[in-house]
């Protein structure tokens, strides 16, 4: 774990803000970096349901450029609370996201995942897909999950 850095998903909610509190803390006492990863899936289909753009190409460029904004300014908030010395570096990818978070672990040289839990119960849980549960399932690394 000290050799490798803590890798922290994030959706851009208030619970993975919660969660990058865990990450950022973990970083700090093993002395590790710290890996900010989001991925930017397909929202609504080819269709995307009367939202009025111009083509396809032009939705995912504006959703990528939110994206890396908010990248971006997580990113100087999370250099003001790593200790001297440790870095952090943030991953925009896209695809479906819990097949990206697993490759970003593979190639980041990842000891750690830190991920929040939206703790869905009942039929929210059962139609909503929980992405912490089957990472911390699949991973090959430890993953905390934060609720």
């Amino acid at each position: 774990m000290r050799t490798r850095q803590i890798l922290c998903p994030t959706d851009f909610s208030l619970t993975a803000s919660h969660a990058l509190s865990y990450a950022i803390e973990m970083a700090n006492l093993y002395g590790v970096s710290l890996r900010l990863v989001h991925v930017m899936s397909e929202p609504f289909s080819e269709h995307h349901y009367g939202i009025a753009v111009e083509s396809v190409e032009q939705l995912d460029r504006q959703i990528e450029t939110a994206a890396n904004e908010n990248l971006e300014k997580i990113e100087q908030q999370i250099l003001q609370e790593l200790n001297h010395g440790l870095t952090v570096k943030t991953v925009l990818r896209k695809g479906d996201v819990l097949d990206e978070i697993l490759a970003e672990a593979e190639v980041g040289q990842i000891g750690m995942i830190v991920i929040a839990s939206h703790g869905r119960k009942g039929i929210a849980h059962l139609l909503n897909p929980n992405i912490a549960e089957t990472l911390a399932n699949k991973a090959k690394c430890p993953v905390l999950v934060v609720k």
